[in-house]
């Protein structure tokens, strides 16, 4: 179906959706999105995935997410390939999502480079093939994509398909954490703990608190309970706190 034919098709849901008491911010992504503006319908479909706006509705973000990939707009792809990934708004399809990331790629979105990395490294609808996601991972990296600067560190850390550098991985993990990677600063401070460099530590653990994901948090207690340290100890309250809503909110929040 054209763009011309699916915005035809939201004509009826918009009169509907116009009732809604948006903010201002949002409810000018959501304009945007009707008059086909291909940022303004990836941001439209990722509030109907994830939002407290309007009512949760995936299958319908998929089509806002077609919608700008027909367009040709790579982060749409990328977004329709993490639909295929997940399984939101239809059944999950790893060779889709690869295809879908790898037009994210091939329209030079660092995401969509990023995401397909991971199918390869992880065997996840094809075969395993490290070789190809560290391609990957460090076009992405050089290009400035915080997460892919993370994982470099780690194949360059571990000697994965690349020569074991454990100087030029903490260098990537330092650019990671300073590009705001939650991973990248949680292994860079882990990095300074073996340093002895304690407070620089605590500085980039306390950084990535907000955004962690349950299995960084968890990494991040047994790190600090071996701490003696003022601020460590109130790092490891404000911890808690974190995983006491983690589950809470986890259902609402999108995967990496």
């Amino acid at each position: 179906m054209t763009q011309k034919k699916w915005l035809a098709l939201f004509a009826k849901q918009k009169k509907e959706q116009a009732a809604l008491s948006l903010p201002p911010d949002i409810e000018e992504i959501r304009q945007k999105a009707f008059l086909g503006h291909c940022l303004e319908q990836v941001l439209w479909g990722k509030i109907l995935l994830n939002s407290t706006y309007v009512p949760s509705n995936p299958a319908q973000a998929h089509v806002w997410f077609r919608i700008a990939a027909d367009a040709g707009y790579g982060p749409a792809w990328n977004m329709l390939g993490r639909c295929a990934h997940f399984g939101w708004g239809d059944t999950v399809n790893l060779l889709f999502a690869a295809e879908c990331y790898e037009n994210a790629a091939r329209l030079d979105d660092e995401w969509g480079r990023y995401n397909l990395g991971i199918l390869f490294m992880r065997g996840l609808g094809m075969p395993q093939n490290l070789k190809k996601a560290l391609m990957l991972f460090q076009q992405a990296a050089h290009n400035g994509h915080a997460k892919s600067m993370n994982i470099l560190a780690r194949f360059l850390e571990e000697g994965w398909e690349i020569k074991q550098d454990r100087n030029a991985a903490v260098e990537w993990y330092r650019r990671s954490a300073e590009n705001g990677d939650y991973r990248g600063q949680h292994n860079y401070a882990t990095y300074l703990i073996e340093n002895k460099k304690t407070e620089e530590a605590l500085l980039w653990w306390e950084k990535a608190l907000p955004d962690a994901t349950s299995d960084i948090l968890f990494a991040m207690q047994r790190a600090l309970n071996k701490l003696n340290h003022d601020k460590a100890i109130a790092l490891r309250q404000s911890l808690l706190k974190r995983l006491e809503n983690f589950h809470q909110n986890s259902a609402l929040s999108l995967p990496d």
